[in-house]
């Protein structure tokens, strides 16, 4: 009798298979090993297995093995897509402009080129949309970034929609009086490239949406902040019509008698039960795929990974053996900085364990000094503060404990706000100008330009409000729990991208400020630049800034954290300490001892590749959550070094 299959490995008729979760949850290992498969058990169909993250792990996960034939294999550069859309479409792109608004060329073409950074992540979406319209046969297999980027990328039609209606509002005046003076409504060049990017964009949407070629599939562990974005994901996708079968639980732990592997199961165990019992899981097949004792990466490793999987009906037995939940071993603590920098950074891989790092961190520095007030915020789209800290965080600074208030960023909304006042302030100002003429389409055209703005805007405003918070509230740190690795470069790249993109508008309304007068609108730009050109000082400032880089103890991670380390250096940030976090502690289980021994050869890589950085280990232990055991974790992390174990109370 065969055993059971998840039905995204026997669908002959899928072609787009897409794996997405929480960052650190398996996402990559899943797809190379499902491409593997597929391509192995059907060798005369054509497979192509993508990477849509911007932190690229496919190739790390493969070890140099040599795919089948029928196997393409793309670390997708979606700056270089988005480079070869600007080479093909930046004339016209002007063109249409020119058309539609009184902006000169030199205006044009500043706002193009500002305006197209960011939209990388689409251009990537529509090449993979043209590929498997151009190769009918062809199954593409997905790894995509971590949940909240990935949520932003599935929503991207929504967003090209707007730019494209931007732009059809240019192109409308031209249309208009073309027709007035010389009665042609025919449209040329132009109108064929706004009509071919719209017919590209639903080919992406129909695709998406479709049951028959496409599917999503969900990876997770049976973890708290793990289940919870997942819920959130699972909510996102059926809104936006993904469409989904089956979910991947990720390193379930066996059933033995080891207390390490007992501790583990014993806290996915009630995981698993809430999972059982959600509405949101219901209607999709769950898998289970245990925890392997060698790290998923290479030929050997990734072509038994689905023979593993098992469906998961039952909560796992509650086990005898377990470990003590007060004990926090750590290995070469370093000292809580003091004086604490004004900003700084944990930032690393998707689940590596960031945000608890950060929080407990964040207490550290409150209960050391409570005069000091410490901002804890955090920018992952895929926020988890709440979670972690067994509060309820919001978009508003919420009182933590004495010397800590913590949120989470909302850029979305805090750029919805700035475009609401552009609307407003634009229609008072065609009002009062001219409450009898026809100015339809000038008014239009300029209430597009905020739609124009680079992707990534909202982010770096959002940033500025913190920053803002910064001084005003008389905060002495910021603690920012970042983005994943590829998404944080991104990010600290954005700032000087975003301070052009601010000189330009200005010089655009100084130019036209005979015509244009938008006092409010103005004066909250004036702001985010004073507030921008604050946070771009900080990051300058290796006094002022530090980054804790926070990792893992596998391959994969290592190549990460070195890319992390590499772009630090590069932009001058200092990175005094890196937490190799989640390390497995000694054992006599089999299975635990092979884990150990494998971690052990990847911390030899960490030791001798980062030298000169303080690294500081953290063995698995339960899930730190709550105040208390984050003041716990601190208190190890941060000890003297003489201490190599402590008590949380």
């Amino acid at each position: 009798m065969s055993l059971p299959t998840p039905r995204f490995l026997e669908d002959p008729g899928l072609r787009l298979l897409l794996f997405g979760g929480k960052g650190g949850v398996g996402k990559t290992s899943c797809a190379s090993a499902a491409a593997l498969k597929l391509a192995r058990d059907s060798p005369q169909s054509a497979f192509h297995l993508v990477s849509t993250d911007p932190a690229h792990s496919v190739m790390d996960c493969l070890a140099g093995s040599t795919p089948p034939p029928n196997l393409q294999i793309t670390e997708l550069d979606a700056q270089e897509c988005l480079a070869a859309f600007k080479r093909r479409h930046s004339p016209t792109l002007q063109q249409i402009a020119a058309r539609g608004t009184f902006l000169d060329q030199e205006d044009i073409t500043r706002f193009i080129d500002l305006s197209l950074p960011g939209l990388d992540e689409l251009m990537a979406a529509l090449e993979i949309s043209r590929w498997v319209e151009a190769r009918p046969g062809q199954c593409i297999i997905v790894d995509t970034a971590p949940a909240g980027h990935t949520l932003r990328l599935l929503a991207m039609p929504a967003l090209i929609r707007t730019w494209l209606r931007a732009l059809e509002v240019m192109l409308a005046k031209h249309h208009y009086l073309k027709r007035l003076y010389s009665g042609s409504s025919s449209g040329d060049d132009m109108d064929q490239f706004l009509t071919d990017l719209e017919a590209s964009v639903q080919r992406l949407e129909t695709l998406l949406g479709d049951p028959v070629r496409c599917r999503f599939v969900p990876v997770m562990l049976a973890e708290e902040l793990s289940y919870r974005v997942t819920s959130s994901l699972l909510d996102e996708l059926n809104g936006l019509g993904i469409p989904l079968s089956d979910v991947v639980i990720n390193r379930v732990q066996p059933e033995n008698e080891c207390p390490i592997c007992g501790d583990g199961r014993a806290r996915q165990g009630p995981i698993i039960r809430r999972i059982l019992r959600s509405r949101n899981f219901a209607r999709y097949s769950l898998w289970g795929v245990p925890l392997y004792p060698g790290e998923v990466r290479g030929s050997e490793a990734l072509r038994t990974f689905w023979e593993g999987a098992r469906p998961i009906t039952r909560v796992p037995a509650s086990p005898e053996a377990r470990m003590d939940p007060a004990v926090v071993s750590v290995e070469g603590p370093v000292e809580i900085p003091s004086p604490a920098p004004t900003l700084l950074l944990f930032a690393g891989k998707g689940g590596v364990g960031k945000t608890t790092l950060a929080c407990a961190t964040s207490l550290g520095l409150a209960q050391e000094n409570p005069q000091a007030e410490v901002l804890l915020v955090s920018t992952d789209p895929a926020h988890s503060l709440s979670t972690c800290l067994e509060l309820p965080v919001g978009p508003a600074p919420r009182r933590i404990c004495p010397g800590l208030t913590a949120l989470e960023v909302d850029a979305e909304a805090e750029f919805k706000t700035l475009k609401q006042l552009y609307a407003q302030e634009l229609h008072s100002f065609f009002q009062s100008l001219c409450p009898n003429a026809d100015l339809t389409f000038d008014r239009e055209a300029m209430e597009r330009i905020l739609d124009l703005a680079p992707p990534g805007l909202d982010e770096i405003i959002a940033l500025t409000q913190v920053m803002e918070l910064l001084d005003r509230r008389g905060y002495q740190t910021l603690v920012l729990d970042s983005a994943p690795t590829g998404h944080l470069i991104r990010l600290l790249e954005m700032p000087d991208l975003v301070a052009c993109w601010l000189k330009v508008f200005f010089g655009l309304f100084l130019k036209y400020r005979r015509i244009f007068r938008l006092p409010r609108v103005m004066q909250r730009l004036v702001e985010v630049s004073k507030h921008l050109k604050r946070l771009r000082a900080l990051l300058a400032d290796s006094d002022q800034c530090a980054l804790y880089a926070v990792s893992i103890l596998t391959i994969m991670a290592f190549e990460e954290t070195n890319d992390l380390l590499a772009a630090c250096g590069r932009m001058r940030l200092s990175v005094p300490v890196l937490f190799l976090n989640l390390a497995n502690p000694p054992s006599d289980c089999p299975l635990c001892t092979a884990v150990r021994r494998r971690e052990s050869l990847v911390r030899e890589k960490y030791q001798e590749a980062f030298a000169h950085t303080p690294q500081v280990l953290v063995c698995r232990q339960g899930e730190p959550r709550g105040l208390e055991r984050l003041r716990g974790l601190a208190r190890a992390v941060y000890a003297t070094p003489a201490k190599m174990c402590l008590k949380y109370a």
